[in-house]
């Protein structure tokens, strides 16, 4: 049995829980995620289709693949991964957002394993080979990114795939995911983001590395103010952005 000290930050967790009744209303507090959702999917699901050779024009693409959200929160993702086949398994610290989770996922009739639970509990149960791991806006709140990481890498078999998105730390991001999205538009609760604990790219792509699941792939999410819609950019990677690797 592997075990391994936990990374999570129980301010961070407690901040979450105090927000967990309204994971699935689209103009509450997670109207920032429920934009974003369909460009991360849209992401996640080219990157798994073009590792694992799936046709994404399938009803299932993901059929037979075993998929763990971590920090699944309300399961925002996990029901889409579940609709298109693959066998999910979602994560939280917060046992709040899983029971919001569990409950959403029966009134719309799938079956996903949801557990109050951490990687590191995982990991320390052998409850790895994942063939795919996401860690989506969670790595800037736990409290050591660069073991959270390493963890979601050792819970992937040789050759699994490890999803992240998180937010950049520049002048851009604090304009755009605390002024705007705490203090103008309230989207979020102020304190909700420390933009000393977001994490440059280049910062994170050296997690990955030294977790032995070396960069695929990055790509920007940039949101248009005029078009109040977001898109991807191999670019742009100023506030928020994905990155996938892929595990030795």
């Amino acid at each position: 049995m592997t075990t391994a000290h936990s990374s999570i930050d129980r301010a961070e967790v407690a901040k979450f829980q105090a927000m967990a009744a309204e994971w699935w209303d689209p103009a509450g507090k997670f109207k920032p995620l429920h934009m974003l959702n369909p460009l991360r999917l849209e992401y996640i699901v080219t990157q798994i289709a073009a590792e694992f050779a799936r046709d994404r024009a399938s009803l299932r693409p993901l059929d037979g693949l075993r998929l763990l959200d971590i920090g699944c929160g309300g399961g925002l993702v996990s029901e889409p991964m579940a609709r298109l086949g693959a066998q999910v398994t979602g994560a939280d610290a917060a046992a709040e957002n899983i029971e919001i989770a569990r409950v959403h996922a029966e009134q719309s009739g799938l079956e996903i394993d949801y557990r109050a639970t951490t990687a590191e509990s995982l990991l320390g149960a052998d409850e790895g080979g994942f063939d795919v791991v996401l860690a989506l806006e969670i790595v800037e709140h736990v409290a050591d990114p660069a073991e959270f990481i390493a963890t979601c890498a050792r819970l992937l078999r040789p050759g699994g795939l490890l999803i992240a998105s998180t937010v950049n730390r520049t002048p851009q991001s604090f304009a755009a995911a605390i002024v705007g999205a705490e203090w103008i538009m309230r989207w979020l609760p102020r304190g909700t983001h420390d933009w000393r604990r977001f994490i440059r790219p280049d910062e994170l792509a050296g997690m990955f590395d030294a977790a032995g699941a070396p960069v695929v792939d990055r790509a920007g999410m940039v949101f248009n103010p005029l078009g109040f819609r977001w898109s991807l950019s191999s670019r742009d990677l100023a506030v928020n952005y994905l990155m996938t690797g892929v595990r030795r």
